[in-house]
């Protein structure tokens, strides 16, 4: 790996090396593939139940319910790099702040739209659900995608218009179940990260990686977690959107800027040991903080508790420990290749499954009952989250990337 270029500039201010963190693309690419399999667990039969989502009310969580917080911290562990790098080419403040609104809101259309898709009235909207999310997530790749530089003007121009007048089109004919026409429900997986990238990254941005601040920043939001816990909001905080005044996203995505932040200052010391024993400590932390607050809430992803929030953020930072060792320190990055693009295109592997299943449903396409239940189910799902990822790779091979 490449060494970090620049050292401390002041005793609280860290400048964050630009290069990829093969760790960290890694951990992203093993995640995206995880929720990729538990996604498709709906498919199965006869499957243990602590792989599975609980349930509202339940205290507790399944092995699915760990894999969305798992991404928004390694969301926020990207940050530092994306926004240092965006600032070696010269972007201002101001610059980076409209870059990342427009991120955010590139999320929150992506997000809005597949979860209309979940409860259309196919009838009354005149498309299926699989035709619907096949133009949605097409729109989204015409827009969206890093068009090769070999491509005229005039066709990508073109391209992305088509993408934004499907986009508009579909808004205009949905008939939905629940709401009449397209709303923004709950706005989606994409959305949700959409709104916590939004909050973290305008945090980062300020913070020009000042540890202090991070994790002031951090702290704010758990204890915004702990105060939307305990219902001790009032009534104009709600006027901001949840997935950011409940505190509890956002705060996984921050835990995720400090760590990498924190990450950088070790990494540059070329100080491996004392860093994972740091964070050893700061992961028992979590964990001990989920078990106290456990008491008073629960543990919860749907209702987005303080623990969950702890207890996630530790697995990372373990996770993320493990998988440094074996790949930066180690040299044993090569064993992933094969989920590559899954790290590196995680967007475009995301909605892979969506053309999968609605070409099987238009197809009428069905497979056998055989490897739809209990071991041999699961290992269909993982062999069809590592599919998706080689899939990513072959359309990265011929020009189709996404980046917002």
């Amino acid at each position: 790996m490449p060494q970090p270029e620049t050292l401390l500039t002041q005793s609280n201010t860290l400048s964050v090396t630009s290069v990829r963190v093969t760790s960290i693309d890694i951990l992203r690419a093993l995640t995206m593939v995880l929720m990729i399999s538990v996604n498709d667990l709906w498919s199965l039969t006869d499957i243990p139940a602590w792989l599975e989502h609980v349930s509202h009310d339940a205290d507790g969580m399944g092995l699915a319910d760990s894999v969305f917080p798992a991404f928004l911290f390694i969301v926020g562990m990207s940050l530092p790099y994306a926004i240092d790098a965006r600032r070696k080419k010269g972007d201002s403040d101001a610059t980076l702040v409209g870059h990342v609104i427009m991120r955010s809101i590139a999320l929150l259309v992506m997000g809005v739209f597949l979860v209309n898709g979940e409860s259309i009235n196919e009838s009354a909207t005149g498309l299926t659900r699989g035709v619907w999310n096949t133009l949605s997530c097409l729109s989204f790749i015409l827009i969206w995608n890093t068009y090769p530089k070999t491509v005229a003007k005039w066709i990508v121009t073109t391209s992305k218009g088509l993408g934004v007048a499907i986009l508009l089109a579909l808004a205009f004919i949905y008939r939905g179940e629940e709401a009449p026409r397209f709303a923004t429900h709950w706005w989606g997986i994409l959305g949700l990260i959409g709104w916590s990238y939004l909050a973290a990254a305008l945090v980062t941005v300020v913070a020009r990686n000042r540890m202090p601040v991070l994790v002031l920043a951090w702290v704010a939001f758990a204890l915004l977690s702990v105060a939307n816990s305990a219902d001790l909001f009032p009534e104009a905080v709600h006027l901001i959107p949840g997935a950011i005044s409940g505190g509890t996203l956002v705060g996984l995505t921050m835990g995720g800027v400090v760590i990498s932040t924190l990450f950088q200052e070790y990494r540059q010391r070329g100080d491996n040991k004392q860093m994972t024993l740091v964070f050893l400590v700061i992961a028992v932390a979590l964990i001990g903080l989920a078990l106290y607050t456990r008491q008073f809430w629960g543990i919860s992803k749907l209702r987005e508790t303080p623990a969950w929030l702890f207890l996630c953020s530790a697995f990372t930072i373990l996770a993320f420990m493990a998988i440094y060792w074996l790949t930066d320190v180690g040299g044993k990055a090569n064993w992933f290749t094969l989920i590559k693009p899954a790290g590196t295109d995680t967007l475009l592997c995301y909605l892979i499954p969506y053309f999968a299943y609605a070409g099987m449903t238009l197809l009428h396409l069905h497979l056998p009952e055989a490897v739809l239940v209990g071991g041999v189910g699961l290992l269909k799902s993982f062999l069809f989250a590592i599919l998706c990822a080689w899939i990513t790779g072959q359309l990265n091979k011929v020009g189709v990337k996404l980046k917002l």
